[in-house]
């Protein structure tokens, strides 16, 4: 008798998933797309099937990044002072968390954290500031730095500015900006439970800025933080439909002083099973484990590699990440290796 690969529909608890996950990679392997309805039934798939989830999912990743792991380095050149009220963040206007507060580094300091981040194998420097959007003094910063570390670090630059206007991505562009990050964070839907000094249609605007600008986009979002696996989905697909090149996929690390300190709803399979649709979903994107990985993931931080491509090595912008010499253990021992040429 012939198998039958028609999914189960999302009610129907009685069929093992773990048939179907490798049916729908080679659905995508030939060009096709993975529906909403599966969406779903990944991340409400069993803990007994995420082995056979992971490995369908890797197919996917082997095919389009093989098993290259690209490292990002991330640099907070402008801590707290932030005007916005996103919940998560221990650098906005509500939160009570005693981080950093200091105006955006000179440039010492920024051509410093370039070198480090070459010494560490990254292939691109993330410059982050935290601000509804970047003052003139700040674009001028910018565009003053960027030429000098691609010249002579030879580093991929990703600014993560705030919002943007289209006059402001041009000037990014012009100085040498390789891509620009803004995180849809969560889905539409959910949005304005996490923040309310800004809307989730001003961060497509900006996403949409970047784009016409000629850059790459780097979005992705943060789950933990109490929304639905609808608004999961809804971001996954949202990102799709953009024509997002880069996911950072971050994992709600609850900081004391802000409104969601004490939330730690995931376990590592929650964030495996985000992961892996995530990959399904944008198959050949940049998928990159980011912030949280070390307090969710724990032992399987692993695992994350076979359908992510993608991690930040060292320090986030207000929390400790694990030491780079781990991370680069956990490569090795993976089978991976680390891609350090800009143009690999």
């Amino acid at each position: 008798m012939a198998t039958d690969l028609t999914s189960p529909t999302s009610g129907d608890t009685s069929i093992s998933l773990a048939s179907f996950f490798d049916a729908w990679a080679d659905r995508i392997l030939d060009g096709g797309e993975l529906t909403r309805d599966e969406a779903h039934q990944i991340l409400s798939s069993s803990d007994d099937d995420l082995l056979r989830l992971l490995a369908a999912g890797f197919r996917l990743r082997e095919k389009y990044f093989g098993k290259t792991v690209q490292l990002y380095f991330l640099m907070n050149a402008k801590s707290g002072l932030c005007p916005e009220d996103c919940h998560y963040c221990s650098q906005s206007k509500i939160s009570e968390a005693p981080v950093p507060k200091y105006n955006i580094l000179k440039r010492d300091a920024l051509m410093d954290a370039a070198r480090v981040a070459a010494e560490r194998g990254a292939k691109t420097y993330c410059l982050v500031i935290s601000a509804r959007g970047p003052n003139e003094r700040e674009m001028k910063a910018v565009e003053e730095i960027v030429p000098e570390i691609k010249q002579k670090y030879n580093l991929d630059v990703c600014a993560c500015l705030g919002l943007l206007s289209k006059e402001q991505a041009d000037r990014l562009k012009a100085c040498g900006v390789d891509r620009v990050n803004h995180n849809l964070n969560t889905g539409e839907e959910y949005y304005a439970e996490i923040c309310t000094t800004h809307t989730y249609a001003d961060r497509v605007q900006t996403l949409r800025h970047v784009r016409d600008a000629g850059m790459e986009m780097c979005s992705g979002g943060i789950i933990g933080m109490g929304e639905s696996h609808d608004d999961i989905i809804s971001m996954a697909f949202d990102l799709k439909e953009l024509g997002v090149q880069s996911i950072p996929l971050n994992f709600l690390n609850s900081i004391d002083g802000t409104p969601l300190e004490g939330k730690k709803d995931l376990s590592p399979q929650d964030c495996l099973r985000a992961l892996a649709m995530f990959r399904f979903v944008n198959p050949t994107r940049e998928l990159r484990i980011s912030g949280g990985r070390e307090i969710h993931l724990r032992s399987l931080q692993p695992l994350g590699l076979y359908v992510a491509n993608s991690v930040f090595v060292g320090d986030y912008l207000t929390t400790k990440g694990q030491a780079p010499e781990e991370d680069y253990q956990m490569i090795r021992d993976l089978g991976f290796e680390v891609t350090t040429s800009v143009g690999e």
